[in-house]
C-alpha cells in the first residue's frame, strides 16, 4: 500500500495559513478554553472519551463580529477526503445509529465534522467550518491534493453542508473571508432535506434515551420515578443558558461542595432561577417550576459526596453528554414526550393509569394537526395536552406554513413569537406531566405561556391563562388524544371543548368503542351542532406496549349541526405503511414498509377532497355512508362488501 504523505500535506497546507497571516493553532496548542474544553470531553475519534485533536483550528471573525471556529483535518492518501452515505450525507453514523468510527477515523472531512458536532454539542458556538485535506504522489513524485470544505451548524442540525470546490485555503484569508461566510450564508436545506435529517436525529435521540434511561435505571439507587423525570428536566433547562443574559451551566461549576448553600442542587436551583426569570415566565407559573424542581434538586440523597463527586453531577453530566446536542440543535421535537414515553415504563402507573398517559407518537400527532386543517393563523388547543406532544406538533406545521408563505424576515420573525406565545393553548392536570409540558414547550423555544394545570372540564373558562386573561382563547382547531378512562371513553372532553369554539375543526384519536356504544350520549349532543366528517380505522398496534387497544380518529367540522344526509367518510387506515415492532433493543421501531409517507398524505386529502383522492387505496378502504345523528353508536363503518351484511345497517 502507498505511505502516507501526511506530512507533506500538513506542511503544504500550513504553509498557506502562515502566508495569509493567520494566527492558527496546531493539534497540541490551545485555541481557547471553551473549544479545547468541548474537543476534549467528545467522545475521541475511536470512540472512549478522551482527547479530540483536529490537525489545525482557527477562531476568525467576519464583518458581523462574529466568530467561526475552524477545524482542519489532514490525510495522506488518494480518495481519503470524504465518506457520504447513499442520501450524499457525510456519513458519520452507523446503521444503528452510533458514530461510525472508521469513517470518522480514515477519511478528512469526516473527522472535520465530527471535531464541528463536538463544538456544536459542548460550547455557545453554532455556525462551525469543517475542512478536511488529503493527497498522494503523482508517478513525477508531485503532491496532488484535495480540499473539502463543510458547514457544520444548527441550522443543518449538525449534519454539515459542502460549501463549494476549493483548491487552496486562500477563502480564509482576511480579505476573502466575510465573502465565503456570504456563500455559506446562502447555503440551504429545502424542507425535505431537513425532514431527512430531522428523522435521523430523531432515531438518534431515540437510542440516547434508552441508553441514558438504562443507565440511571441500573446505576443511580434511591432516585423515585418522577425524581429522575425532574432531574433530566432540571438539567436541561440549567444547560440552556440565553445567549448574552444567562450562561449555560457547565459541568465544571458543579464542585460537589457540601457546604449549605452551595451544595451542587443549589447551584443547579440558581441557575434554573435566571433562566426562569429571562425568560419573564409568569411569575406563579415560575414558582410552581422551580418549587417542583427544587424539591428534586435539594435532597440530601442527591447531594451527598461519594468518591468526590455528587448523584447529582453524575446525572447531569450524562444528561448532557448524551442529550446535549439535541436540543442545542434546536431540534422540534416533541422532545419530552419521548422522553416520557422512554420513562414511562418505569413510572409506577397502574395499567389503568398506563392508558390515560400514553403519549402520541409524533407521526400520529403531525397527522392529528394536518386533519383540523391547522396553518399558520390557528388557535389550536388541547383539553389533555399530557407532554404536549400534540401542541408541539401544531407549533411545528404553523411555523412550517408561516416560513413558506410570509417573505418579509421581520414579518416571519414577529409571527414566530405571535405563534409561540399566543396561538397555542394546552391543559394538563397531572402536575407531574404538566411539568414535562412545560419543559417541552420551554425546549421549544417557549410556548408554555399558555400551559394550564387545571382541569379541562371543571375549572377552564375558555380564557388564556396568561397575558390576557380577560379575553377568550379564540380556538378554532382542536387535537385531542383523551384518556381512554374519562367518561365515553373521553368524548367528554371532545363535546366540553367544540362547545366552546365557533368554527374551525377538530381531530381526536380515541379508543373506538366510543363510536360502538360507549359514549352514545355524548355523540348525539355532539352532532346536534357539529358535524361528523370522517371516521378513521386506525392501526391496531400504534401505542406500542398497549397494542390492544383499537383507536378511532374522528373529524369534525365545528358549530354546523350533523344532518341525517350528511356524508361521513370512512376510512379503514389498518394499513398505514408502518411495520411496528416492539423489542426493548431495536433500533428502530417503526419502519416504513409499504409507501407510509404517500399513505399519510393520501389519507389526509381524502378527507378533505373525497374520493377523487384515491390513490394507494382502494374502494374497500374509503367509504362514504350516512349515520344517524340520533344513533351515536354507528360511527364506526365498514365498506360493504357485496356478499356481507352491513354492521350497522341489518
Amino acid at each position: 500500500m502507498a505511505k502516507s504523505i501526511e506530512p507533506n500535506i500538513t506542511d503544504l497546507a500550513n504553509g498557506w495559513l502562515k502566508s495569509y497571516k493567520l494566527d492558527y493553532k496546531l493539534e497540541q496548542e490551545s485555541l481557547n478554553s471553551e473549544i479545547d474544553q468541548a474537543l476534549s470531553d467528545y467522545f475521541t475519534k475511536n470512540g472512549g472519551t478522551g482527547a479530540n485533536r483536529p490537525d489545525a483550528k482557527l477562531l476568525l471573525q467576519d464583518k458581523n463580529l462574529d466568530y467561526y471556529p475552524i477545524l482542519i483535518e489532514y490525510k495522506g492518501y488518494k480518495n481519503k477526503l470524504v465518506k457520504l452515505d447513499k442520501s450524499k450525507q457525510v456519513e458519520n453514523r452507523t446503521a444503528k445509529n452510533e458514530p461510525h468510527f472508521k469513517n470518522i477515523n480514515s477519511y478528512a472531512v469526516n473527522g472535520a465534522v465530527h471535531y464541528a458536532n463536538a463544538l456544536l454539542h459542548h460550547t455557545s458556538y453554532t455556525d462551525i467550518i469543517a475542512i478536511g485535506m488529503t493527497g498522494y504522489k503523482d508517478e513525477s513524485g508531485k503532491i496532488k491534493h484535495e480540499i473539502g470544505v463543510y458547514y457544520v451548524s444548527r441550522e443543518n442540525l449538525g449534519a454539515g453542508q459542502k460549501v463549494g470546490e476549493f483548491s487552496d485555503f486562500s477563502f480564509l484569508a482576511p480579505k476573502n473571508f466575510n465573502k465565503f461566510i456570504e456563500q455559506v450564508k446562502k447555503l440551504s436545506l429545502s424542507q425535505e432535506e431537513l425532514d431527512k435529517l430531522k428523522e435521523q436525529r430523531e432515531k438518534e435521540i431515540d437510542t440516547s434515551l434508552k441508553k441514558l434511561n438504562n443507565d440511571i435505571y441500573e446505576n443511580e439507587k434511591g432516585l423515585s420515578e418522577s425524581d429522575r423525570v425532574y432531574l433530566v428536566a432540571a438539567s436541561i433547562i440549567a444547560t440552556l443558558g440565553i445567549p448574552g443574559k444567562v450562561a449555560p451551566l457547565d459541568k465544571s461549576e458543579l464542585i460537589s461542595s457540601t457546604e449549605e448553600g452551595n451544595r451542587d442542587g443549589d447551584i443547579a436551583v440558581r441557575k434554573i432561577k435566571a433562566f426562569l426569570g429571562e425568560k419573564q415566565i409568569p411569575k406563579e407559573k415560575r414558582d410552581l417550576i422551580v418549587r417542583t424542581l427544587e424539591n428534586t434538586l435539594t435532597t440530601e440523597n442527591i447531594n451527598k459526596v461519594k468518591n468526590g463527586e455528587s448523584q447529582l453531577k453524575r446525572v447531569f453530566t450524562k444528561i448532557v453528554d448524551d442529550l446535549g446536542i439535541y436540543y442545542k440543535i434546536g431540534l422540534t421535537t416533541d422532545f419530552t414526550g419521548k422522553l416520557f414515553n422512554e420513562m414511562y415504563g418505569w413510572l409506577g402507573f397502574s395499567q389503568d393509569k398506563l392508558n390515560d398517559v400514553v403519549l402520541t407518537p409524533s407521526y400520529i400527532a403531525t397527522l392529528l394537526v394536518k386533519l383540523a386543517r391547522v396553518n399558520k393563523d390557528s388557535y389550536v388547543w388541547d383539553f389533555a395536552t399530557g407532554s404536549a406532544g400534540l401542541l408541539v406538533a401544531a407549533m411545528n406545521e404553523m411555523l412550517i406554513d408561516a416560513k413558506e408563505n410570509i417573505t418579509s424576515p421581520n414579518e416571519l420573525t414577529q409571527k414566530e413569537i405571535k405563534i409561540k406565545s399566543e396561538q397555542l393553548l394546552g391543559l394538563e392536570l397531572l402536575s407531574s406531566v404538566y411539568m414535562l409540558a412545560i419543559l417541552n414547550m420551554i425546549l421549544m423555544g417557549d410556548g408554555s405561556s399558555n400551559i394550564l394545570n387545571k382541569d379541562s372540564l371543571v375549572d377552564f373558562d375558555g380564557n388564556y391563562g396568561f397575558g390576557d386573561t380577560d379575553s377568550k382563547f379564540p380556538a378554532d382547531a382542536f387535537i385531542l388524544n383523551p384518556p381512554y378512562s374519562a367518561p365515553g371513553n373521553g368524548m367528554n372532553f371532545v363535546l366540553k371543548a367544540l362547545n366552546m369554539m365557533n368554527k374551525g375543526y377538530a381531530a381526536i384519536i380515541i379508543q373506538n368503542s366510543a363510536g360502538s356504544g360507549k359514549a352514545i350520549e355524548y355523540n348525539k349532543e355532539i352532532l346536534k351542532k357539529h358535524t361528523l366528517i370522517a371516521s378513521i380505522k386506525m392501526p391496531v398496534d400504534i401505542f406500542i406496549g398497549k397494542s390492544s387497544v383499537q383507536t378511532n380518529i374522528y373529524v369534525f367540522k365545528v358549530n354546523e349541526r350533523h344532518h341525517k344526509d350528511e356524508m361521513v367518510k370512512f376510512i379503514d387506515f389498518s394499513n398505514d405503511g408502518y411495520t411496528r415492532s416492539n423489542r426493548k433493543k431495536a433500533s428502530n421501531n417503526l419502519k416504513d414498509t409499504d409507501n407510509a409517507k404517500e399513505r399519510y398524505e393520501e389519507l389526509v386529502n381524502l378527507v378533505r377532497f373525497g374520493k377523487s383522492k384515491l390513490n394507494i387505496f382502494t374502494e374497500k378502504e374509503y367509504h362514504e355512508g350516512t349515520i344517524d345523528p340520533e344513533n351515536g353508536a354507528d360511527w364506526n363503518q365498514t365498506a360493504p362488501h357485496r356478499y356481507q351484511t352491513h354492521f350497522g345497517r341489518f
